[in-house]
């Protein structure tokens, strides 16, 4: 029986999170601070003010902080950014960004005036006006065109940037919203078109229709005029798998409409949908990727694949024909297969070709193939030798062109249009130098892990430094879900951190997929140390070469890689001298529990599970703060409305530190979502605030 004063505590919780008491173990019972994953609890936000005032008090006062957050909007609402575009028909779209339009506008041009200095952009929806009209907070979440004829699209918008969304049908000849057309009411939603009166998609019309993890879990064949609840469910899963996603792309067959039965967060199940609504299971092994080009099945490994006598190594790149593997056979074509240092990072279709986007020792590179005739012809793009080189189709369904973008620290981006196949070149678009990278230099270097591995990172800093331990130096990391740390151009650390006199440090520590799926799986579930001590083993290298010291040592990383943030301040306090650690995961015993985070035991483990419980135990943050360990100033920068990581984290942990007299300054922004900012000018702010932070605690001594 629980007694009314503990019922009376944890109601503002309940309501706020629709658990039930029974949900409540005897571990979260005896938490102190649950009550603050109430989102919405009004003492809960009533907390989060009053810490958030002190941190603004703190950080927002000096002259420093101004610059830094004037600088950082200037680049965010720059017009010389490079406008992304995607084409459909004949046009380019881009959403764009900027002090006159802070929301945004979703605007298209012709390829023609794109090439341009100065494109004849014209307005198709305004963000800002949506929003105005209707009072509500919305943000952009993309589109979902209608490829037959280009006349129509689902425009996908969120309330405060959450990633529950909203579709709705809209007219790109008239460009307004059809009255009456497709819509589907706010959730973790997904559609696309099978025809112009047809939809393929995952939705929520029913109490029933999530997954454990908030994700749809049955798709549906919805026609137009008739209500959502009445479609055709033609695929459902057991709702404690992550969800069931949709594509839908053509080939020679015709159009193909695919779920991604997602078993866990890497395990997936792939349905073929019939035009007479029944399914067929493409057999690929559960731990792989897979696209359509032209009669191809193309199927990307991640993990070992042995047919007969034959392994197809992990991290591999195989075609086959579709028609020919649904009947049974299996014949294959290796389009790439991995290298000691080199790794697929992804591949884009053109008509004819197949582009991949490699990574040679974390360095960009290109490759593509050929095909015609039912045969695989291997070429090559000549790219510059630069940092990060990424290509993407332009219109995969009719053309060979690809935009290619090449970047690294110091250089800034350029945007080129190429047709595979060909040498010529065109340079469309370059970013300006937001920063004076005069004098600065960029260097790779490695650490070596406990277990010998050698961990690769970035280094960049000004030419001759002096290596006296004295240089205020920021090591961003991340290290999860196979997602890579590449040398780009990023404007917002080099005007607020390297421009000022800072050393950049970004890590490739394995969790990321830097080389490939091998790399991301060294560290998954009870393997997770591995990937902190490849953290810290950066952090020592960088100390012992003297470039810095742990009193001028500062480190920085959001989401997952705030996760690895809390790690290093409850694992290594001596080796930082502060810490900024954004839209973390921080109870990892809860994580399950909260929002998306069902969806990551593949990644973690499950908590539910004793032994995972305990190897989770040993490195979950909130659960190893020491009342009597003295540990480095932090800084959690977290969001109301994010609903992939829930706020109770970063709250949480503040409280915790809080209650234990440990310095920290906390700022949660009420709009946002996972990203932390709706708009430029919150972006800039939470940006500034986190250097701004830094440099107070590091800088101490330097001239900057």
């Amino acid at each position: 029986m629980i007694s009314s004063p503990l019922l009376r505590r944890y109601s503002g919780l309940i309501a706020a999170t629709t658990l039930t008491l029974s949900s409540l173990t005897h571990a979260d019972m005896q938490d102190p601070h649950l009550w603050l994953e109430g989102v919405e609890d009004p003492a809960a936000l009533q907390w989060v003010e009053s810490r958030n005032k002190i941190a603004l008090d703190t950080l927002t006062s000096s002259e420093r902080y101004e610059e830094i957050y004037d600088g950082l909007l200037e680049i965010y609402n720059s017009s010389d950014k490079i406008p992304s575009v995607a084409k459909y028909g004949d046009h380019y779209y881009n959403f764009w960004q900027d002090a006159d339009h802070v929301r945004g506008i979703w605007r298209r041009c012709s390829p023609d005036s794109y090439a341009t200095d100065n494109p004849n952009w014209e307005t198709v929806l305004d963000i800002d006006a949506l929003a105005e009209a209707e009072d509500v907070s919305w943000v952009w979440k993309g589109s979902v065109v209608q490829d037959l004829d280009y006349t129509r699209a689902l425009i996908v918008v969120s309330d405060g940037g959450q990633d529950a969304s909203e579709y709705r049908e809209f007219d790109l000849t008239e460009k307004t919203f059809v009255t009456s057309g497709f819509k589907l009411s706010t959730g973790r939603n997904r559609a696309g078109w099978i025809d112009a009166n047809t939809l393929l998609v995952g939705a929520f019309p029913g109490d029933d229709d999530a997954t454990d993890s908030g994700y749809p879990r049955r798709t549906r064949i919805w026609q137009r005029g008739t209500p959502i609840a009445d479609a055709a469910i033609v695929h459902e899963i057991d709702p404690k798998k992550v969800g069931a996603f949709l594509a839908i792309s053509d080939n020679v067959s015709g159009r193909q409409r695919l779920i991604h039965e997602a078993v866990t967060a890497f395990e997936t199940a792939y349905w073929l949908i019939g035009d007479d609504h029944t399914l067929s299971k493409i057999e690929v092994p559960p731990l792989s990727d897979i696209a359509f080009f032209q009669d191809q099945l193309l199927i990307e490994l991640k993990s070992d694949w042995t047919i007969g006598t034959i392994t197809y190594p992990i991290g591999s790149l195989v075609s086959t024909n579709l028609e020919e593997f649904q009947s049974g056979k299996r014949n294959f074509k290796v389009l790439f297969e991995p290298e000691v240092r080199a790794s697929l990072e992804s591949f884009t279709t053109t008509r004819n070709h197949v582009v991949l986007n490699l990574l040679d020792n974390v360095s960009g590179r290109l490759s593509a193939w050929h095909y015609d005739s039912g045969h695989w012809h291997q070429s090559s793009i000549d790219t510059p030798s630069i940092g990060s080189v990424s290509a993407r189709a332009i219109d995969s369904d009719h053309s060979d062109e690809i935009f290619v973008t090449t970047s690294s620290f110091l250089s800034p981006s350029t945007l080129h249009r190429q047709t595979v196949g060909e040498t010529d070149r065109e340079v469309l678009k370059t970013t300006p130098s937001y920063f004076d990278q005069t004098g600065m230099v960029m260097t790779q270097h490695e650490a070596t892990a406990p277990d010998g591995t050698r961990i690769p990172y970035f280094q960049v800093a000004q030419k001759g430094i002096k290596l006296d331990g004295s240089n205020p130096t920021l090591l961003y990391g991340y290290g999860g879900f196979q997602i890579s740390m590449k040398p780009g151009y990023t404007a917002s650390w080099g005007r607020s951190w390297m421009a000022r006199g800072g050393v950049f440090i970004l890590a490739n520590i394995r969790g990321g997929g830097e080389f490939g799926p091998a790399w991301h799986q060294a560290a998954l579930k009870g393997n997770r140390q591995v990937s902190w001590n490849d953290f810290i083993a950066i952090g020592e290298d960088l100390v012992a070469r003297k470039v810095t010291s742990p009193r001028h040592l500062g480190i920085m990383g959001g989401s997952q890689g705030g996760l690895l943030m809390g790690v290093m301040y409850t694992q290594r306090p001596d080796l930082w001298g502060a810490v900024v650690c954004q839209v973390p995961l921080l109870d990892m015993l809860r994580f399950h529990k909260l929002l998306a985070g069902a969806s990551w035991v593949g990644e973690y483990g499950d908590p539910e599970i004793p032994e995972e419980r305990k190897f989770i135990a040993k490195y979950s943050p909130y659960q190893n703060v020491a009342a009597d360990k003295k540990y480095p100033p932090i800084l959690f920068v977290t969001s109301t409305h994010d609903d992939r990581v829930h706020p109770g984290h970063a709250r949480k942990m503040a409280a915790r530190l809080e209650e234990h007299g440990h310095e920290f300054l906390y700022w949660e922004n009420t709009e946002g979502g996972h990203g932390g900012a709706a708009n430029n000018a919150e972006r800039s702010q939470l940006h500034s605030l986190g250097y701004e932070f830094l440099w107070q605690k590091l800088s101490a001594h330097h001239h900057q």
